[in-house]
């Protein structure tokens, strides 16, 4: 059975225009069914929602020396709505949901998880003035060390700039009231439509010791 000649056009110029479209592996836009799946997961806020959102998530080796780069998250427009849902009341509806999320551009964030090692811990060690007995002294580690930390993100080896760059030092407090410095956060937020591949490179140059490198197969996130 042959096909007519107008319809094996139209069929042509159906798949041409698929593939020249932009290749996005995620959801992006999310369809109102999404939306709503994800409302229900966050206000789940229990393992099923934990082990869902971690699987958004890279956990690296700590290295011999120098600060540790622990984690690497890549979390989606759908992981985002996710989290977005569970950090609202029970009172808050799906409907309202899908409102919330349709007023606003849809984004990838990337958040990297640095923590201090011994060989990078919360005191610096300086040179001392030479009318001192010792030859060095100590100094408490910046709260905003964070920002010596280079990241790069990359889709086809060509950067790709976030709008929001931002970052916070992590501590851990006792019960007295003292708290120590044991690591920082860095968040990052981009537009989802800069992802047009498959795949993309989170690249981390700290002060000290090796750069970390993390590949994300995009076709595995939702």
């Amino acid at each position: 059975m042959s096909i007519p000649p107008t319809r094996l056009v139209l069929t042509i110029a159906t798949t041409l225009l698929l593939v020249a479209q932009p290749l996005l592996a995620f959801d992006t836009p999310l369809s109102e069914q999404a939306i709503r799946e994800a409302y229900f997961l966050g206000q789940r806020r229990d393992d099923t929602m934990t082990r869902a959102l971690d699987k958004y998530t890279y956990y690296l080796d700590q290295p011999e020396s120098g600060p540790d780069i622990a984690s690497v998250t890549f979390f989606t427009p759908f992981a985002l709505a996710v989290q977005s849902s569970s950090q609202h009341s029970s009172g808050y509806s799906a409907q309202q949901a899908q409102i919330d999320h349709r007023a606003q551009k849809e984004t990838v964030k990337i958040i990297v998880e640095i923590l201090l090692t011994k060989t990078y811990s919360n005191v610096i060690v300086r040179p001392t003035s030479t009318r001192s007995n010792s030859s060095t002294g100590f100094a408490p580690r910046p709260y905003d060390f964070w920002k010596d930390f280079d990241v790069q993100t990359t889709v086809d080896e060509k950067p790709v700039r976030p709008f929001t760059s931002t970052g916070h030092p992590d501590v851990q407090c006792s019960d007295q009231g003292s708290c120590t410095l044991t690591g920082a956060t860095i968040e990052l937020e981009f537009l989802a439509e800069s992802f047009t591949s498959t795949s993309a490179t989170v690249l981390i140059t700290p002060p000290e010791g090796d750069p970390v490198q993390v590949d994300f197969d995009l076709t595995s996130l939702r």
